[in-house]
């Protein structure tokens, strides 16, 4: 699909003013926002993505922040604009927990941020419950098998240096399989002060009682309920190496 980009100087004008300021902003509000976006060098934004608000379509929608594509000088970029109904009264916070994660190569890169934006890697790609639902043919098994194991090894390496993403039990909004890249995606609830469990709750998020978690079945045998949660057990009690390949050896993967 063409990507259209609307130059920021018309940012302030109906309907685009609404998401810059979304859901209410004032006049002031939105051109404050404009003049954080040029200062951090994005010159347009393309409004395209899955969700649609109003008249505008995104590419993500959450407590904090509305996700839109733009252009920072001639780089797609992905730039998070934070809600004016947000509880966080800054966007530095989020984008300090997402550069921990890009430390073990987890998430989309962190560009740069100020109070009201975060600016990301754009990752052209679908979130993985649509991307399983349309997995079809020959080697799908693999392929799926090689994504999950992929996500799991991120969840490790997020284990290991103590981020809990906060979110991976609703995994489905939370990974992108992207033509270059698959990642953990949406940083906004994680911390560092909680036990880090991103292996657990993403594997019970993948495979069980879930939407994805019954696609799966239909594309590869996975093991019994009690068997995962067993091995779920061991390694929560013991988060090491070990007890994680031994989740990866019960997971066929």
């Amino acid at each position: 699909m063409r990507q259209s980009f609307l130059s920021i100087s018309k940012l302030s004008e109906k309907p685009y003013a609404v998401i810059i300021g979304y859901p209410k902003a004032t006049k002031r509000q939105v051109e404050l926002r404009i003049a954080q976006m040029k200062k951090l060098g994005i010159n347009s934004i393309s409004f395209q993505g899955d969700l649609k608000l109003g008249l505008i379509n995104v590419l993500g929608k959450g407590y904090v922040g509305i996700v839109v594509l733009a252009k920072k000088q001639t780089k797609k970029v992905a730039v998070k604009i934070r809600r004016t109904d947000s509880q966080r009264k800054e966007m530095q916070s989020e984008a300090k927990l997402l550069k921990i994660a890009n430390s073990v190569g987890v998430g989309p890169r962190l560009i740069d941020s100020s109070k009201n934006l975060m600016i990301m890697e754009y990752l052209d790609g679908k979130k993985i419950g649509m991307w399983i639902k349309e997995l079809k043919g020959k080697g799908s098994v693999s392929k799926l098998k090689s994504i999950i194991r992929k996500i799991l090894e991120d969840c490790y390496n997020l284990d290991r240096i103590r981020l809990d993403h906060g979110e991976l039990s609703s995994i489905a909004k939370h990974v992108i399989i992207g033509k270059s890249k698959t990642t953990i995606i949406d940083f906004e609830s994680a911390s560092t002060k909680r036990r880090a469990s991103n292996v657990t709750s993403a594997t019970q998020g993948i495979f069980i009682g879930s939407g994805i978690s019954k696609s799966i079945r239909k594309i590869y045998k996975v093991p019994s309920k009690d068997k995962m949660i067993e091995v779920l057990r061991n390694y929560k009690h013991n988060p090491t190496r070990e007890s994680f390949d031994k989740l990866l050896k019960v997971l066929k993967l």
